[in-house]
């Protein structure tokens, strides 16, 4: 089975960003994909008016999530909607950065609240980031039946703790989906090798969908998307700039891996 990530360079003009999406979308599904993944903040990006993004664009029939179900259904393909801010009340202080998984049919099938919210000091024109001020912590997991699979849901910084990774393939993950904007900085430093560790110590495939370029003045990211197998072999990526990146999935290699070596089944039971 195919599967495609998707890579943009998204800006705060989300009528754009939307048709840049469904372009790169009709593309995945041309290229025979059954499942696709959009990055972070693919229809806005930006954290400052996350809440008034998420009260004109988000709500469960709001124009976004409506564009999203209807193309889902019209291209009869699952897509992994990078994230949305959502509110689901008028009582919810602020969005959580939240991403739909929307079946072939366009209907909401899961969705994941981002769990860990980057609070960090960068080198870069930006500084510090601090997500927690406009966004609030997802608290449970995910884990989604697709045609590909049991698929287990991280977005960005959720990367750097691998225990979120193992609770997902203890709920019975055998892929990950990763949907990022990791930072140019970060990114160049860190980004292959913990997706590559996430790969080979849970035995799972990973779908990375990234930002790839030049945002604003002062907001760059790393790009790279790319599809790893559970050896930790990278299948194919994506370098800069806008794209898509499309691997039939020898999805029987999870079996034989996780047979070969049993790291799962070894472990301490104590632990």
């Amino acid at each position: 089975m195919k599967a495609s990530v998707i890579q943009m360079v998204s800006t705060s003009d989300t009528e754009e960003n939307l048709s840049k999406a469904s372009e790169l979308l009709r593309t995945a599904k041309s290229q025979g994909a059954e499942i696709a993944v959009l990055p972070e903040m693919f229809a806005h990006f930006g954290e400052k008016d996350a809440q008034e993004f998420a009260s004109q664009w988000t709500q469960a029939d709001g124009p976004v999530r409506t564009w999203l179900k209807s193309l889902c259904e019209e291209l009869d393909l699952w897509v992994i909607a990078g994230t949305l801010p959502v509110l689901d009340s008028d009582q919810q202080a602020k969005p959580t950065a939240t991403c739909l998984i929307v079946d072939n049919q366009g209907n909401e099938h899961d969705r994941y609240d981002k769990v860990h919210l980057f609070d960090v000091d960068v080198s870069d024109k930006q500084g510090a980031y601090r997500e927690s001020n406009f966004y609030q912590a997802g608290t449970q997991t995910c884990v989604a039946d697709t045609p590909l699979g049991k698929l287990g849901m991280a977005i960005c910084y959720d990367l750097r703790f691998p225990e979120l990774f193992r609770n997902l393939v203890d709920q019975g993950a055998t892929l990950f989906a990763i949907p990022s904007a990791f930072t140019y900085q970060t990114g160049s430093a860190h980004w292959l090798p913990l997706l590559q560790a996430r790969a080979i110590e849970n035995q799972c495939f990973v779908l990375a969908a990234n930002q790839g370029g030049e945002h604003s003045e002062t907001r760059r990211t790393w790009g790279q998307s790319c599809i790893i197998d559970p050896w930790g072999k990278v299948l194919g990526e994506i370098a800069e700039g806008e794209g898509v990146l499309t691997i039939d999935l020898p999805l029987e290699e999870t079996r034989a891996i996780r047979a070969n070596i049993p790291c799962l089944n070894n472990r301490m039971d104590w632990l």
